[in-house]
C-alpha cells in the first residue's frame, strides 16, 4: 500500500466507537496524531465527553462501513483504521478483507481468528499445548466447553458432558437466535485451571516481541455463581454463561515468563509462514495454567483485546520496557509514527 506522506499530521488514527476505542485514541493523541472516531449515532453522548477525540464520524450502524461512499469519505480523511473485536464481530471476514480503508496490522489473519479450524491449525503449527477438539456431540465423554465461532466475547458459551447436555445447550442458543444449527458450534475439552490472557505486541520494524500486560476476565454469570451456596446451586435449573463483563490484572510468577516469550515468538514466526505478512502489532494468547503450571492455549486474538484497557497508564510489564506510561493503544500509534518516519508504513498496514 502506497501512502505518500511522512508527516504524522497528514493522517488521523481511527477506530470504531466500542471495545477499546478510548484507549486507542488517547494513545494516538499522546503520540501526536489527529483522531477520528467512527461512531454509531446512539453512542454519541458518551464519546463527546472526551477531548482527545478530534472528530466524530457518525454511522447509523457499523454495517455502513461496507458502503463505498462511506469508505471513500473516510479515505479522503486519510485515516488509518485500528481493528478491534467490535469490527470483527460486526463484519464477516470476507467483508472486512474487501474494505479499501488502510487497516493497521494484517487483516488477512483475522479470518484465522474467526474460523475455529484455521485457528487450531495456526496454534498447532506454533507447537502450542492445546485442548483436545471434540468432533461432534456423540464423541463427548468428559467435561467440554462449547463455543461460537468468531469474536463473541464469551457470549453463548456453555458446558456439556454428554450428548444430552449438548443438545439442551444447543436448543437454548437456537431459541436465543444466536445460532441456527448445531453445526455452528465448536466443542473443546474443558481444562481446569487458572484462565490467563497474555497481551503481546510484535514490532516488524524492530523484529521484537513485547509483553505489555496480563489479565483475567470477569464473566457473567459463571463468576457470580460461586457466591451461591452449593446446596442452592444444585436446586437451580440454571445454565451459566461466559459473557465478558470486565477484566482485572495479573502478574505471573517470573519463572513462567521464559515460556511465555517462547510461545509468542513461535506464534509470530508461524503466522509469517501461514498468513503473510504475519502478525504486526498486538495479539493475545488465551489459555489456562493447569495444576503443573503448564499453559494450555485455547484461543488467540490477532488484534488488540479489551483486557488491555486495564493498562491505559501502563502495566508492570510495560514499565520494564518504557520510561513513560505505555498502553497497547499508544504502542500501536508509536509503531505507526516510527513506520512513517522510516517510510515503512507498508510493513504494518494492509
Amino acid at each position: 500500500m502506497k501512502l505518500l506522506s511522512k508527516d504524522c499530521n497528514a493522517f488521523s488514527i481511527s477506530t470504531l466507537g466500542s471495545h477499546c476505542s478510548l484507549q486507542v485514541l488517547k494513545g494516538a493523541k499522546d503520540e501526536g496524531f489527529k483522531t477520528l472516531l467512527i461512531c454509531e449515532k446512539k453512542r454519541s453522548s458518551l464519546y463527546k465527553r472526551f477531548n482527545f477525540i478530534d472528530e466524530l464520524f457518525f454511522l447509523d450502524n457499523f454495517q455502513d462501513l461496507l458502503r463505498k461512499d462511506i469508505q471513500n469519505k473516510l479515505i479522503d480523511k486519510k485515516i488509518l483504521l485500528i481493528p478491534h473485536g467490535t469490527l470483527i464481530s460486526n463484519l464477516k471476514h470476507h467483508e472486512l478483507e474487501k474494505i479499501n480503508i488502510p487497516i493497521f496490522g494484517n487483516k488477512w489473519i483475522l479470518r484465522w481468528e474467526a474460523d475455529r479450524e484455521l485457528k487450531q491449525k495456526l496454534m498447532h503449527e506454533s507447537s502450542f499445548n492445546t485442548p483436545q477438539q471434540i468432533n461432534g456431540k456423540k464423541a463427548i465423554k468428559n467435561l467440554c466447553i462449547v463455543k461460537l465461532h468468531g469474536a463473541a466475547g464469551g457470549k453463548g458459551y456453555f458446558l456439556a458432558w454428554d450428548e444430552q447436555s449438548f443438545d439442551e445447550g444447543c436448543k437454548k442458543l437456537i431459541k436465543q437466535k444466536l445460532i441456527k444449527t448445531e453445526n455452528e458450534l465448536y466443542i473443546q475439552e474443558y481444562i481446569i485451571g487458572v484462565p490467563i490472557f497474555l497481551q503481546f505486541f510484535y514490532s516488524p520494524l524492530k523484529n521484537d516481541v513485547e509483553l505489555l500486560g496480563i489479565d483475567r476476565r470477569y464473566e457473567s454469570d459463571i463468576d457470580g455463581i460461586g457466591r451461591i451456596p452449593s446446596r442452592v446451586q444444585i436446586k437451580l435449573d440454571f445454565t451459566p454463561t461466559y459473557n465478558v463483563i470486565g477484566n482485572f490484572p495479573v502478574v505471573l510468577r517470573e519463572s513462567l515468563l521464559q515460556e511465555v516469550f517462547l510461545m509468542a515468538e513461535n506464534f509470530v514466526e508461524t503466522s509469517k509462514k501461514l498468513v503473510p505478512p504475519g502478525i504486526p502489532g498486538p495479539f493475545c494468547l488465551e489459555g489456562v495454567y493447569d495444576r503443573n503450571g503448564k499453559f494450555v492455549t485455547f484461543e488467540f486474538s490477532a488484534r488488540i483485546v479489551a483486557g488491555t484497557n486495564l493498562f491505559i497508564s501502563g502495566s508492570p510489564y510495560s514499565d520494564l520496557l518504557y520510561k513513560e506510561p505505555m498502553s497497547m493503544g499508544r504502542r500501536i500509534c508509536r509503531e505507526i509514527k516510527e513506520a512513517i518516519r522510516l517510510d515503512q508504513l507498508g510493513e504494518i498496514i494492509t
